[in-house]
């Protein structure tokens, strides 16, 4: 079992990145019920939540089916950091993540996100700030370090431990690196075994298969795996690396039925979350990722980017369905 703070895991847990755009609680929905351990919130603007801006307030939406679940929020001022993670616990999550790992612009000019690798005082700052205004146990997402002549991890760890927060996750590559590359995990394997270390240590990046999810847990001796890309249009991933992990069998790939059923359960979500037309909305960047791979599926595509309404949605998935059973696609 792995515990962050009273919060009760399984033994090597499998968890969601926050993704900004992706990571909402219809998504969040789809990988709870197909084996995601612990899922996060996209990330939330300390100084968004303060200025009640709508679209950071939405972010907070949680729900009892999708627990244990965390909310992520960023920022680069200890005051609006303390404020926002007390605005937080009102909607009683069951972690506050900080998201110390954004490479993106618009985030890093603002001195938050991986702009914060740049100093690690202020990140020590930051993160004390955010555990001493709130009950929950607060985590870190984090990056080695700002680029290759700069990792700082190992000092990081240590110092953000120290700060009172119950769990790490490491994204193994540099901000210099953005997605690029291949991530190191060596970094990882070194923080854990640094016996100074006593909070549970997440690995994250590459993850997109279940053999390279056991070689991972096997070489790096993480205490569990974070998710993010590998996971979009195929929540199936959680439940093929559990299966995989206790017989060594791989689970045959989702059918055709299999991904049209996910995305009538992420479009009927999305709906009744948002509203029909944002929801469908929102939807729209996910019909792709659903079908990667799969052949003519872009003679549909153009449909489903067209549909404003779920019945047209499900007149399409209906549709879909009869063509690929007559063609005779798995």
């Amino acid at each position: 079992m792995v515990k962050i703070g009273n919060i009760e895991l399984p033994d090597f847990p499998l968890l969601l990145a926050p993704m900004e755009d992706v990571s909402d609680p219809p998504f969040r929905r789809l990988c709870k019920m197909h084996g995601a351990d612990l899922m996060y919130s996209e990330f939330i603007s300390s100084e968004g939540l303060i200025r009640d801006a709508i679209k950071s307030r939405k972010k907070l939406d949680i729900f009892d089916y999708e627990r244990p679940v965390g909310i992520q929020i960023f920022g680069g001022d200890e005051e609006a950091m303390a404020m926002s993670a007390r605005i937080v616990e009102t909607v009683n999550p069951d972690i506050v993540d900080i998201n110390f790992g954004c490479p993106v612009k618009k985030v890093v000019c603002k001195g938050a996100g991986a702009g914060v690798l740049k100093d690690i005082d202020l990140m020590v700052r930051l993160t004390k700030a955010v555990v001493d205004s709130t009950h929950l146990p607060v985590t870190v997402k984090t990056r080695l370090g700002w680029d290759t002549d700069s990792i700082n991890i190992d000092e990081v760890a240590e110092r953000l431990q120290a700060t009172g927060i119950k769990a790490l996750t490491i994204h193994a590559r540099t901000r210099a690196q953005m997605y690029k590359g291949e991530a190191d995990w060596n970094h990882i394997s070194r923080i854990k075994n640094n016996p100074n270390i006593e909070i549970p240590i997440f690995g994250n990046g590459d993850i997109d298969s279940p053999q390279k999810a056991l070689e991972y847990k096997n070489k790096f001796d993480c205490d569990g795996i974070m998710i993010g890309r590998g996971a979009i249009g195929y929540p199936w991933i959680f439940n093929e690396i559990k299966h995989y992990f206790e017989t060594g069998e791989i689970l045959p790939e989702p059918t055709i039925a299999d991904r049209l059923e996910a995305v009538k359960n992420h479009a009927e979500s999305s709906v009744e979350w948002k509203g029909e037309r944002p929801g469908l909305m929102e939807m729209r960047q996910h019909y792709s990722n659903y079908f990667r791979g799969i052949p003519h599926f872009k003679e549909f595509k153009t449909k489903f980017l067209q549909a404003v309404t779920l019945e047209e949605v499900e007149n399409l998935i209906e549709e879909t369905k009869v063509f690929y059973s007559e063609k005779s696609f798995s």
